[in-house]
């Protein structure tokens, strides 16, 4: 989960994203506008997106580090997953508007030459949004959130689609009789998003599905366990994501013969040591069993007595 210094520095990553992406959606526009730019009007399209997606992020953080309350005794983990996943779904549908808007243009043969107003524009949202995706990116990595991530690539996607706007923008003022690509331009835009979208929606969707980690990890997490003195075998290990972190359930086999309160000094070890080998672990529980052959064993020669 996320402490309270991590989630102040994530909500403050939010908020500068915010303001940022609300100037850029004014420039962009108005650049846009008098640069008779379909794909930069397109691409601010793509930053009022960028910034209800921060506010969807601040929601996310602000919830999901709350501590743990009766109602909800196992955190507040999944508000940031289902942010993210709204956040994919809202880039997912921006990008069905944006490519509706430029295969309509292109049929009706609604074409405008741009201007280089519209490439000044491009220009400055490249290198606003690319910072702003290193800042916000490093921040989400650094407290592990994964509503800040997806945030982060948000603020990339917006950086890639000005590319294209660039690249048609500034071919449609090379030769006007290429300006149809400034339309074309808006249609790749729509594909990165629609890529980046899904780029955020599965992960998010396999948290939110309780998906198991890989087998690497379930591997390392049952190696952990048997390296505990006292535990004779490991089974039935499962793990399920829980935002970002994973919920563990192990079984180990102990001697019959030792005390409960030997067995639970075991499977606290089994605990501690899962937590400090494993990474990305939010809590471990620990079932102990007699190693039923030496039980049976035991049973035979108390009989036989």
């Amino acid at each position: 989960m996320i402490d309270s210094q991590g989630q102040r520095g994530g909500m403050r990553a939010v908020v500068v994203g915010a303001v940022a992406n609300a100037l850029l959606i004014a420039v962009k526009f108005a650049l846009g506008i008098v640069g008779r730019s379909q794909a930069l009007i397109a691409d601010a399209v793509h930053s009022v997106t960028d910034f209800g997606t921060d506010v969807m992020a601040y929601a996310g953080l602000r919830y999901a580090g709350k501590e743990r309350d009766r109602d909800h005794p196992f955190g507040h983990g999944k508000i940031e997953t289902l942010m993210s996943l709204l956040i994919g779904v809202v880039l997912v549908l921006a990008a069905a508007w944006i490519a509706y808007a430029a295969v309509a243009a292109i049929l009706a043969g609604d074409i405008n030459r741009p201007n280089a107003a519209a490439l000044v524009g491009a220009l400055v949202s490249i290198a606003v949004k690319e910072s702003l995706y290193h800042y916000t990116v490093r921040a989400g990595r650094r407290i592990r959130s994964q509503v800040l991530i997806a945030n982060a690539w948000h603020h990339r996607s917006d950086a890639l689609s000005s590319v294209a706007v660039v690249i048609g923008v500034g071919a449609a003022l090379v030769n006007p009789d290429w300006a149809i690509l400034d339309a074309v331009a808006a249609l790749v835009v729509a594909l990165l998003i629609v890529k980046v979208g899904f780029d955020i929606i599965v992960p998010a969707f396999r948290s939110a599905s309780d998906a198991a980690p890989d087998s690497a990890r379930l591997t390392e997490i049952e190696r952990a366990a048997s390296a505990v003195p006292g535990v004779r075998a490991v089974h039935d290990v499962r793990a399920r994501y829980y935002s970002n972190l994973l919920y563990v359930e192990v079984h180990i086999v102990v001697d019959p013969s030792i005390s409960v309160s030997e067995g639970h000094g075991i499977a606290s070890a089994v605990r501690q040591r899962i937590s400090d080998s494993v990474p990305d672990i939010l809590d471990v529980i620990v079932h102990v069993d007699p190693d039923e052959g030496e039980a049976a064993l035991t049973r035979i020669e108390s009989e036989t007595d």
